[in-house]
């Protein structure tokens, strides 16, 4: 059984950054893909970045540069170092484990980040 469980969202101000870190208990597959995504209030869920286990990166457009995802499988963790942040940051960040095989979609509980002006 997989579990994912987040950490560091806090409030911050603009300009500010935040570290959030994502625990992952279970196997994690060679095949998988870690990542963030988050949801806004009113939103849907979005992808914020996604790392494979060879270290392969993928950003949404309105994060590059500013966020930076990692991921260190001795740990089973993956983290997301956020810079720069503005107040359409704020959402309910989660973790997420995507599996090949079997196809399936592990998510955390989220995070609450919130970015005052």
């Amino acid at each position: 059984q997989v579990q994912l469980v987040e950490s560091g969202g806090d409030s911050a101000q603009a300009g500010g950054s935040l570290t959030l870190s994502c625990a992952v208990s279970g196997t994690i597959f060679s095949t998988d893909a870690l990542g963030w995504y988050r949801q806004a209030p009113g939103k849907q869920r979005e992808l914020v970045a996604r790392v494979s286990v060879l270290g392969t990166k993928r950003y949404a457009d309105f994060v590059k540069v500013l966020f930076t995802i990692s991921r260190d499988n001795a740990k089973n963790g993956v983290y997301q170092q956020m810079n720069s942040l503005k107040p359409e940051d704020t959402a309910v960040y989660y973790c997420n484990i995507n599996r090949l095989w079997p196809e399936r979609d592990y998510w955390g509980q989220g995070t609450q980040v919130n970015v005052s002006s």
